[in-house]
């Protein structure tokens, strides 16, 4: 289990929403945050967000919140709720289906074999460890995980990678990259060669699209990556540049 400083904020802000209406909240997410309450009975996303929606809409009882997805408490980034049983049973459904498009951004320490590929594993969880092994073959229980990344830009000695999930696994982004030698900066887990300050890791849910569960209007949304020193390397990146071809041999910086 990652260790994390006491610093949540003491509430939501209007700059943490990203986009809501009357069926949806969606929030970028900050790397010390949970989206769900567990045994560490640390403060929760959810909670700040129900406080968030409570406050706002001057709500006097308690606030129903549906969570159709989770995050990786290291990793920042979109975090989709919703705001009714219909919308969160709809959304439910579109994950499972495989409708809703994820892209996430990494930042790794090492520059993968090739620009762009399809990566296909097996993967066993550890609960007791909390962590996934990666096998390249199928072993007894585990499940099959596939990847698609893109190698973006690179700044110095970091390598900015584009990932998008086929499939929905425990860790499977960092265990994946790092099993092609490519492990995601400040995840201690799974190799990376030092911590990040704060805890977190440098892997951010980037963008998500997907056809919305009541009106059918197609939502995409982008957030913005944390306000640190390597991340900010590439905010000159605008939103259309997810889509454009690699280019891995340009250079950011001196």
């Amino acid at each position: 289990m990652e260790d994390f400083p006491n610093q949540y904020p003491v509430k939501i802000t209007e700059k943490d929403v990203l986009y809501e209406d009357n069926h949806l909240i969606i929030i970028n997410k900050k790397t010390s945050e949970i989206v769900h309450g567990d045994k560490t009975g640390d403060i929760s996303l959810s909670d700040l967000v129900k406080e968030y929606i409570k406050v706002k809409y001057n709500k006097p009882f308690n606030v129903y919140l549906g969570l159709p997805h989770r995050l990786d408490r290291p990793v920042s980034g979109v975090v989709l709720f919703t705001k009714t049983e219909k919308a969160l049973s709809r959304m439910n459904k579109m994950f499972i289906e495989g409708t809703v498009d994820k892209t996430y951004w990494a930042i790794v320490e090492n520059p993968p074999e090739k620009p762009e590929d399809t990566l296909v594993h097996y993967l066993l969880r550890n609960e007791k460890q909390n962590k996934t092994f990666v096998y390249d073959h199928e072993v007894k229980y585990s499940k099959q995980a596939i990847l698609l990344y893109k190698l973006i830009f690179r700044f110095r000695n970091y390598f900015l990678l584009e990932v998008k999930l086929k499939t929905g696994r425990h860790h499977q982004i960092r265990c994946q990259l790092t099993h092609i030698g490519c492990p995601i900066k400040g995840d201690l887990k799974y190799g990376s060669k030092r911590s990040n300050p704060g805890g977190g890791i440098m892997l951010h849910a980037r963008k998500i699209s997907f056809k919305h569960p009541v009106t059918g209007t197609q939502v995409v949304v982008f957030a913005p990556p944390p306000d640190n020193a390597l991340w900010n390397e590439f905010t000159y990146l605008n939103e259309d540049s997810i889509t454009k071809d690699p280019q891995p041999e340009k250079k950011i910086g001196k």
